[in-house]
């Protein structure tokens, strides 16, 4: 019996060396066909940093050459007194803007002042609706010819726009502001009309100029724009 079990262990031996020695030879016969080597992510490459197309939380509207009322566009202070038929003015526009074919265009009288000339440059309403107008006008002296004298006026700087809101009948104004030539020295031309472009529009308004010579050219020959407030600037 002593020697049947030492028989049955040698046995038992042999087989398990057999079966480690044939798993050997597998591993070794794949060939390098095994699986692939797992992918392990690694640190992400930096952000590009590309904002959306459709962010406009920061963008500006672009002025036109004739006057353009962007928010970030600064102006003059409004110094003239509303009256009965001026507009009320608001810190957000409440209707859609005026369009120039539903305006009128004038040029107040001449409140000088400090060696200044100061006229209003006034836009009523004449539609039947109520619309709104913000920022700067367009302004340009023209000859009998219609020739611009003078380079374009410059836009003040000093308060923030604001959307005026115009019922029927109801104005804006603007102020329009030179050196009195006989104090400057500058030369001069008189112009027959004042071109006015509304805020945001492309189409002019022409006013009849009856004011005298204006500064083209020479010392303080600047010509300044002021924005819209309410009334007429009497």
């Amino acid at each position: 019996m002593a020697h049947t079990s030492q028989s049955l262990r040698r046995g038992a031996a042999l087989l398990a060396s057999t079966v480690a020695a044939l798993g050997l030879l597998t591993a070794c016969g794949n060939g390098g066909q095994g699986k692939s080597p797992e992918s392990v992510s690694g640190t992400a490459a930096p952000a590009t940093g590309n904002a959306s197309s459709t962010d406009t939380s920061n963008t500006s509207a672009v002025p036109s050459s004739t006057g353009s009322s962007s928010a970030s566009q600064t102006g003059g202070s409004a110094t003239g007194g509303g009256s009965s038929t001026g507009g009320t003015t608001t810190s957000s526009a409440a209707a859609a803007r005026c369009h120039t074919s539903e305006l009128t265009a004038s040029v107040g009288g001449n409140n000088p002042g400090a060696g200044q000339e100061n006229f209003p440059v006034v836009l009523t309403n004449k539609s039947g609706r109520t619309c709104t107008v913000r920022g700067f006008p367009g302004a340009a002296f023209l000859n009998a010819s219609g020739t611009q004298l003078g380079p374009d006026p410059q836009r003040e700087s000093g308060s923030t726009p604001t959307t005026v809101t115009l019922k029927p009948g109801q104005s804006a104004w603007a102020g329009l502001t030179f050196s009195s030539p006989e104090i400057s020295g500058a030369k001069t031309a008189t112009p027959a009309a004042l071109l006015v472009t509304p805020p945001d529009e492309k189409d002019s308004l022409k006013v009849t100029w009856k004011n005298g010579a204006v500064p083209v050219s020479g010392n303080a020959s600047s010509v300044r724009l002021s924005v819209f407030s309410a009334g007429t600037g009497a």
